[in-house]
């Protein structure tokens, strides 16, 4: 399966020459993921060729992510996003991440767009699936990924400097108790369920993760689904509950160091990896409640063999799931590049 690139675009158009292709650019970047579905970014262009990617911290989990880990994974989907985006007019982005890191912390990216040769067909097929990737926060079925599709899930990480791991057995359910009990932890604390609430209104508009998107609870804590209805104790209403499969599929995604550039590393490597997923048929959701909780002191700790866990990811066939809604382009674009484009 094979697409045409941006709708609209022509291979030889400089990717943010006008305020259509900005526009097109950034509607590809912000359909990415983003913790809670804060959509944390803003972008700014600087020329026919150049786009910034800005931090935006009013939209900064305090509780949640004290540090910007989540928010900087969020950002790195978008970035990939973006990427995908410039390649399909015909050009390589060149990105430099934290460019002025002293000054102007909040600037994650500069991208600059270089005349390349056209998309190839994985490039138009990642970008194809843009629209269609989800959070899927639904029972999956119990069959497991074929051979051939695990290894696409894990080169793609590869790809990005990254490495996916997957984790089976006895190892599996210790992962999953130990998200459990960190979900417990942070469902009891006040402030942390105050700002889930701020997420999940179900006046959200375009913010936060919308009731149709949130998924069910398990009937016997088959798998510990943050709970985004509430209080997590609390006896399930209108029988919004079902069973969900005895042995999750899971995989773990590492990067080499913890740090903001290793964030952003992060999500881009889970954002190929989940659009791969998508291509393939194969639906996910995120675990990152035990990362949520790692202590600050403990940032600069000894990484295991693999590096460092960012992001805990369900893998599976499930349902098909409504798309959540995402804020127009013209909030996410700085007022000057958007004059200028």
């Amino acid at each position: 399966m094979t697409g045409v690139g941006v709708p609209g675009a022509r291979p030889w158009d400089k990717p943010f020459a006008s305020r259509a292709a900005v526009r097109r650019v950034v509607a590809s970047a912000v359909a990415a993921p983003s913790v809670h579905n804060t959509q944390p970014w803003r972008f700014r262009r600087l020329d026919d060729t150049t786009m910034e990617l800005y931090a935006d911290l009013d939209r900064l989990l305090a509780v949640t992510d004290p540090l910007g880990r989540g928010l900087g994974i969020s950002c790195g989907a978008a970035l990939f996003n973006l990427r995908l985006a410039v390649r399909m007019t015909g050009h390589d982005p060149r990105v430099l991440t934290l460019p002025d890191p002293d000054r102007r912390p909040e600037l994650l990216a500069t991208v600059r767009a270089r005349p390349g040769g056209p998309p190839t067909p994985d490039e138009r097929l990642l970008h194809d699936m843009i629209p269609h990737r989800r959070t899927n926060r639904f029972p999956f079925e119990g069959r497991p990924l074929p051979g051939d599709v695990l290894v696409d899930l894990v080169n793609a990480a590869h790809d990005e400097g990254a490495t996916l791991l997957l984790v089976k057995g006895g190892t599996a359910r210790r992962v999953l108790d130990m998200v459990a009990v960190a979900d417990d932890t942070l469902t009891a604390d006040a402030a942390y369920r105050a700002e889930l609430a701020r997420w999940t209104r179900p006046d959200g508009g375009a913010d936060g993760v919308p009731a149709a998107a949130r998924g069910l609870r398990p009937r016997h804590g088959e798998l510990p689904m943050r709970d985004f209805g509430g209080d997590a104790r609390r006896a399930p209403e209108n029988g919004e509950v079902a069973d969900f499969e005895a042995d999750p599929q899971l995989a773990a995604l590492f990067t080499r160091g913890d740090g903001p550039r290793d964030w952003l590393r992060a999500g881009q490597a889970l954002q190929r990896v989940l659009l791969t997923a998508t291509a393939h048929g194969v639906a996910a959701s995120m675990f990152s409640q035990p990362l949520d909780l790692r202590p600050p002191q403990h940032r600069g700790d000894r990484p295991g063999p693999f590096g460092h866990v960012q992001m805990l990811i369900r893998l599976g066939y499930g349902p098909p799931v409504p798309r959540v809604p995402r804020r127009p382009v013209y909030e996410v674009l700085d007022r000057l590049g958007a004059r200028r484009a």
